[in-house]
């Protein structure tokens, strides 16, 4: 069956609902919010919204955009309707083209660069959620040395395949689209890492491993702009980007990795943190857990 179809849809939500349940957050002053992320294909960046939040004692319930009261981690704020008057909490843009959304309430965005421009809304924190995994994931003891981090539309190349498979103790070639648990834990048993996927990067940098990224074929939508909006908070004015070539050493790759300032990453941390219990309170207004919770996940479009 589909990953996208109303059946796997449900029993995704069914079963975020019961994980949720066990944090301890949510069963002590828990709130729910109706809110959209992406969520038509198996991915840990874009499943980093009902991880992380019930472990700030909110349970999101999925929504299309028109219906939802938040927005959450992602390149998505292109599929909110003009009018939406909801909270926007670390999103970012896909393309470098200006978005008005006058009646959001604006918490957080991924990047500077989406911040411009989206109006340079007041009061606005700056940084990935993703950032945030660190605080609830402990590192596991280092395996690789190197771990290649590759969005799902590379994670078949028989290039970045290959550097793998000749050095499997060395080289880790990790496939995000699984869970979080296991992409992030393989992740942060790396000592370095080479990403093409974003949330790769930023799962590096939330738990101080050196990094850095490259675009590789096919190309993905928005080119290289959701990687500078990133880097405008955590490395402002430097990038590690860098061009992988198809001669290019495991050696040559782990040089090029780069840790940002923890000190940014830490005021990024704190920041979002105050972003995420303010959308507790505004959600908490509204609705308590469970019952307001149960209510909208069997009312699920």
């Amino acid at each position: 069956m589909d990953y996208s179809q109303p059946a796997r849809r449900r029993a995704r939500a069914l079963r975020r609902l019961l994980g949720a349940s066990l944090q301890a957050p949510v069963w002590r002053g828990g709130t729910s919010i109706q809110g959209y992320w992406w969520d038509g294909h198996e991915n840990f960046g874009d499943a980093m919204t009902p991880w992380l939040l019930p472990r700030y004692g909110i349970v999101p319930v999925h929504r299309e955009p028109a219906r939802a009261r938040f927005v959450g981690v992602g390149s998505i704020l292109e599929f909110l309707p003009a009018d939406f008057d909801g909270v926007v909490w670390g999103s970012g843009l896909m393309h470098e083209a200006p978005r008005a959304l006058p009646a959001a309430t604006f918490l957080a965005v991924r990047g500077q660069l989406t911040r411009e421009l989206v109006g340079n809304p007041p009061g606005c924190a700056l940084g990935d959620p993703g950032l945030l995994v660190a605080r609830h994931r402990r590192r596991p003891a280092a395996r690789w040395e190197l771990g290649i981090a590759a969005h799902g539309h590379h994670r078949d190349d028989p290039h970045l395949r290959g550097l793998a498979a000749a050095q499997p103790g060395r080289v880790r070639l990790i496939d995000v689209n699984r869970s979080i648990p296991q992409v992030v834990d393989e992740i942060a048993a790396c000592s370095a890492i080479v990403a093409t996927s974003l949330h790769g990067l930023i799962t590096a940098d939330a738990f101080g491993i050196p990094a850095a990224w490259t675009v590789w074929e096919p190309a993905l939508p928005g080119g290289e702009f959701k990687f500078r909006d990133y880097e405008s908070v955590v490395s402002p004015g430097s990038s590690r980007r860098f061009a992988l070539g198809p001669d290019m050493r495991v050696d040559e790759m782990v040089r090029q990795a780069v840790q940002v300032s923890a000190t940014a990453v830490a005021d990024c941390v704190t920041s979002l943190e105050s972003a995420t219990h303010e959308l507790w309170s505004i959600a908490r207004s509204t609705a308590r857990f469970p019952t307001s919770t149960v209510r909208q996940v069997l009312d699920r479009g």
